[in-house]
């Protein structure tokens, strides 16, 4: 870890921060506390994916469906309009809506094959966004005189990465940089978690592997074939599989890789030092137990 010692870490000029961990948890908001100090450049992955890399593909997603209406379709040939999405880091519908969700067409879904295709942009997105973080680093102390800089990952995080490999590039990269910490969530916070997803499900990316495995399981439980699949209640189906999946993942880039704190310790957090003195905590536990 790039801070030794809670000493090293609460008298660093610099502090450099990523948070890693399920959506829900409380990443962003954290960081947008941090961010609202003043002192706290605030770099945010999925804001990074959908502005830079997969901007584009949202738009043209959204052209295609307005070229099948007459109307727009004129208006949008002879350049009268334009259409692009309003991506800000409380407002990363554009992305999600592009990922989509698998299953009939008639309830809004995309083939599989689609589908597929387009969890593979969005893995090369995050990867790229992820290994961007140094070049943020430097841009907001050089550009911007900020002192200090949070990363705000997505939840997929874990899918990407080999947390066992000690020669993974992203996991190198992000630990040569920054100081990485997973914000656990408890049974309580998941069964949330799995209570509000189930209210209102939004598409998710996953690791290949994982996601083809759950799509035939699926298919075999429910004796259907792809063009009779809901795809709410699939990826309602897939969800507490997704955490089950993704929770030993998580705790293996810690325990390599940098510090565990719990998100209720997170949600305690009111102002900056708050935070370094959470921080700081989280760094004596693990000098106590060297």
């Amino acid at each position: 870890m790039i801070y030794t010692s809670s000493a090293e870490w609460l008298a660093a000029p610099q502090k450099r921060v990523l948070f890693f961990g399920m959506s829900g948890l409380g990443k962003t908001h954290i960081a947008s506390l941090l961010r609202r100090t003043g002192d706290w450049f605030h770099y945010s992955v999925d804001y990074r994916i959908g502005t830079r890399y997969m901007g584009e593909l949202i738009a043209d997603n959204a052209k295609a469906e307005a070229m099948k209406v007459p109307f727009l379709r004129d208006l949008l040939l002879s350049d009268s309009i334009y259409i692009g999405s309003n991506i800000t880091f409380d407002n990363l519908n554009p992305v999600s809506t592009y990922l989509g969700k698998p299953g009939s067409a008639a309830l809004g879904g995309l083939p599989f094959a689609e589908y597929t295709r387009r969890q593979d942009q969005f893995r090369r997105a995050e990867v790229a966004a992820l290994l961007d973080t140094g070049h943020f680093i430097d841009r907001a102390t050089s550009l911007y005189n900020y002192p200090h800089f949070v990363c705000d990952t997505g939840g997929s995080i874990c899918e990407w990465v080999d947390p066992d490999d000690a020669n993974d590039p992203v996991m190198q990269h992000l630990a040569q940089r920054t100081l990485l910490i997973w914000i656990e969530g408890s049974d309580a916070h998941t069964a949330e978690l799995v209570r509000r997803f189930d209210a209102a499900p939004k598409p998710m990316s996953y690791q290949p592997g994982f996601l083809l495995d759950a799509w035939a399981a699926y298919l075999r439980a429910h004796d259907c074939t792809e063009n009779d699949v809901d795809p709410d209640a699939f990826i309602r189906w897939t969800y507490a599989r997704a955490l089950a999946h993704r929770q030993p993942r998580y705790r293996a880039m810690a325990d390599r890789w940098g510090l565990t704190i719990p998100a209720s310790d997170i949600g305690a957090v009111r102002t900056a030092a708050d935070f370094d003195a959470l921080v700081a905590r989280a760094l004596q536990r693990v000098e106590m137990q060297a």
